[in-house]
């Protein structure tokens, strides 16, 4: 039994004992790790299983409450770490930062992207209409912008015109947004496997089934998607096509003409999501410009490249399915944010995002050539040595299982993505995790693995 599975255990014996009835607080997380000498973050992790399965209720500011109407007789008392590690624990933790370390993070760190001056744009490139910032701003998105993102696509050889491009807030929206749009309950989609995981959760509250495509060094397996796509039949397949989250593999040409083909034959759509597009060389493969927006749609965000917070993103494809997607945006949330989107053109237009860009790209090489370095004298393999992308695949040593290592990194800060939460059907075919490359050389990480290490060479005979 795991650290986390005993709290859990231990909170369920004293509620099914009497000692806390429907409706009583329980241990805060502090005197729940001193009663039972545990760490904080393994109580963390336990109380945020319960609370996502019912059997606890957080309150904001007052702590954990045994639920009025319980359902833990309905739910088994130990709960296995494959129900704990979703796609929702994962984020929660990106957004919260509980942990010390965070060599699982998908975002660069603070020191990397400083501390953008945004201000409302007051120069000689402004225009008088410009100066509207106090309503809900055009749903298209601002016009300046768009603009920008207009000629960017053309740098990277995408023709397109503004009324083809819309901006969201992030390129999450943007999945959204497509997915609401285009599936129905009980359609089937195909998705990179390992691939996004937080698309996963979105496509499962869509209804549909998703299908993974096992991806390769050189972008999908294409041999899988064509199998795949004969038997499934999907509408869409959804793809990372350069520095892949999260093997940080990049497409080459074949496999991207392949797709193509694949995707006229067995009649399906590709959405390519590109976050760090910026950093990464304008004439890299991409299917958007073989296609030019025929069955790609194409979706970019600046929170990998400049800040996550700023949540300014877009997607780019055909115009009839543009404004589809425009009239839904303003159905559902009005319209991004306006202001954002002005200080964001602001900040371009003045050429300090140029500066950034180029700063991001040196640290993003440097710190990949040091991680690398760090994960072979670990012994550590790798699905690919990657350039100017976040993110290493790194396949744990033999005999090492993932739930284990996720649960023992716990108990000493290390937050972890394990590989199997990056597949659809939760089901990794070598242990392997997610690793940020500007955490990976950390010294308590280092420590941290080169003790497993040891101690899998003394249980292995």
């Amino acid at each position: 039994m795991t650290r986390i599975e005993f709290v859990i255990q231990q909170i369920h014996q004293l509620i099914t004992d009497g000692v806390w009835l429907p409706g009583a607080r329980i241990w805060s997380i502090r005197t729940c790790a001193a009663e039972l000498n545990i760490s904080k973050n393994t109580v963390v992790e336990a109380y945020d299983r319960m609370v996502a399965l019912g059997q606890l209720e957080a309150r904001i500011g007052s702590g954990y409450y045994v639920p009025t109407t319980s359902r833990h007789d309905r739910l088994p008392k130990v709960l296995s770490v494959a129900q704990a590690v979703d796609a929702a624990s994962l984020l929660r933790e990106q957004l919260v930062r509980h942990y010390e370390v965070r060599v699982g993070e998908g975002r660069p760190p603070h020191d990397w992207v400083g501390s953008p001056q945004f201000r409302l744009p007051s120069t000689p490139y402004a225009r008088p209409e410009d100066n509207q910032v106090h309503g809900y701003g055009d749903p298209w998105g601002f016009i300046r912008l768009r603009e920008y993102l207009a000629q960017s696509l053309c740098d990277r050889y995408i023709q397109v015109e503004t009324e083809q491009i819309l901006t969201t807030l992030g390129a999450n929206h943007a999945l959204d947004l497509i997915a609401r749009q285009l599936l129905e309950p009980g359609d089937t989609v195909l998705v990179d496997s390992p691939g996004y995981y937080p698309l996963f959760a979105k496509l499962h509250l869509c209804g549909v089934q998703i299908v993974g495509v096992r991806r390769l060094v050189s972008g999908p397996d294409i041999e899988d998607l064509n199998a795949k796509a004969a038997r499934y039949r999907p509408k869409i397949f959804f793809t990372q096509s350069q520095a892949h989250n999260p093997t940080g593999s990049s497409l080459s040409l074949p496999t991207g003409h392949r797709i193509l083909l694949a995707a006229a034959q067995h009649g399906f759509q590709v959405v390519e999501d590109d976050p760090f597009a910026d950093i990464l060389p304008a004439d890299a493969p991409r299917l958007a410009s073989l296609d030019q927006l025929e069955r790609v749609i194409y979706v970019g965000t600046f929170s990998k490249t400049l800040s996550a917070g700023l949540r300014v993103g877009y997607v780019a494809c055909n115009a009839p399915l543009a404004r589809a997607l425009c009239d839904l945006k303003m159905l559902t949330i009005a319209s991004s944010d306006d202001i954002a989107e002005r200080m964001l053109y602001d900040f371009i237009a003045s050429g300090h995002y140029l500066k950034h860009l180029r700063k991001l790209r040196n640290k993003v090489a440097q710190a990949t050539d040091q991680a690398l370095t760090t994960l072979h004298k670990l012994g550590l393999g790798v699905f690919c040595e990657p350039s100017n992308c976040f993110y290493l695949w790194a396949y744990l040593h033999p005999g090492d299982h993932e739930e284990q290592l996720v649960e023992e990194a716990s108990e000493s800060s290390i937050f972890i993505a394990p590989g199997r939460i990056f597949t659809p059907d939760r089901a990794s075919a070598r242990p392997a995790m997610r690793l940020n490359v500007a955490y990976a050389c950390q010294p308590k990480f280092i420590e941290f693995m080169q003790r497993r290490k040891q101690k899998l060479h003394r249980t292995v005979p």
